[in-house]
């Protein structure tokens, strides 16, 4: 984990990463919560098969904005560039915002695998790295440490490498993830599939008549014993107000009235069935699309019996 001070150094190092296809960045930032917020350290991985340390490197930058600058300007807004960050808006802020080119998010990434393949209670870094890529005793207790003093300790430095390490680790699985469950269309096994999607839509229609049974009896329960605040469940209550009025007074208001109404309204097939031929003399405005809707077999039958 070489812990970099020196301008010239850092320089030398963002001229060899501009050959990079990719890089694992993370920022530690002096002050975050205070108006006068500065990014500290930069902490880069160009290898994520590196689980040692060896390659990532920790940027010192707290005292050179200067570098700073020349990091934005060759790395951020360099597109050929992947660059890897979790919670990536947070680390943007410090490092060219919206002009950054190339940029991965994994908290983004996570967020987008279903439930059921990441059953986890929260995406921190920490807690990614900990279930999908099984590591042991992450520390946490330096992350609201001070990182504009100097010189750092030698706890903060291992923190703040670990953190590229957990990244990369994270990054390559969460893509090994979405590629396990969204495979290749053409290649699917529809009869595994379809096998699968029986199993759980029986699962399924147990589950949710016991959910709808227990929220109906909960909200009767509190209702009755008037408690507005359970373990789980708060219980609210609000209006709904609907405003009506007959369409033959609306357009009599109309003709009387200066009021623009010159907008298109949609006809429900209720309407176009009460127009009849009328409707030949509007003009209509027709949008035609094409929706795919996938029905189990059995519901479809149903739905078409007599009985």
């Amino acid at each position: 984990m070489p812990y970099l001070t020196l301008a010239s150094e850092i320089r030398s190092l963002v001229a060899e990463y501009t050959k990079a296809s990719i890089l694992w960045i993370d920022t530690e930032i002096a002050d975050y919560k205070s108006r006068n917020a500065r990014l500290s350290l930069i902490q880069v991985l160009d290898d994520p098969q590196d689980l040692s340390g060896d390659r990532t490197f920790v940027l010192d930058v707290l005292n050179h904005p200067d570098v700073v600058a020349e990091f934005i300007d060759k790395i951020m807004l360099n597109t050929n560039i992947e660059k890897v960050f979790h919670n990536a808006s947070f680390d943007l802020k410090y490092l060219g915002n919206k002009k950054a080119k190339n940029i991965t998010c994994t908290l983004e990434m996570a967020k987008k695998i279903p439930y059921y393949a990441l059953p986890l209670p929260n995406y921190q870094l920490k807690t990614l790295a900990a279930e999908l890529c099984h590591f042991k005793n992450i520390e946490k207790q330096e992350q609201g440490s001070d990182w504009g003093r100097r010189p750092l300790s030698e706890e903060q430095i291992d923190y703040a490498y670990l953190d590229c390490i957990y990244l990369a680790q994270v990054h390559q699985r969460l893509i090994e993830l979405n590629q396990e469950i969204h495979p290749e269309p053409a290649t699917e096994n529809l009869t595994s599939l379809n096998a699968r999607y029986a199993q759980l839509e029986q699962q399924w229609k147990l589950l949710d008549s016991e959910f709808a049974n227990l929220q109906e009896r909960i909200k009767k329960a509190m209702l009755a014993q008037n408690v507005t605040e359970s373990s789980y469940f708060k219980l609210s209550c609000y209006e709904r107000k609907t405003v009506k009025v007959p369409f033959t007074q609306l357009a009599k208001l109309v003709q009387t009235e200066d009021i623009d109404l010159d907008f298109p309204i949609t006809l429900t097939q209720k309407l176009q069935k009460d127009l009849g031929e009328n409707l030949e003399q509007l003009s209509v405005d027709i949008e035609q699309t094409t929706a795919w809707r996938l029905t189990p077999k059995n519901q479809e039958s149903d739905e078409n019996s007599d009985d």
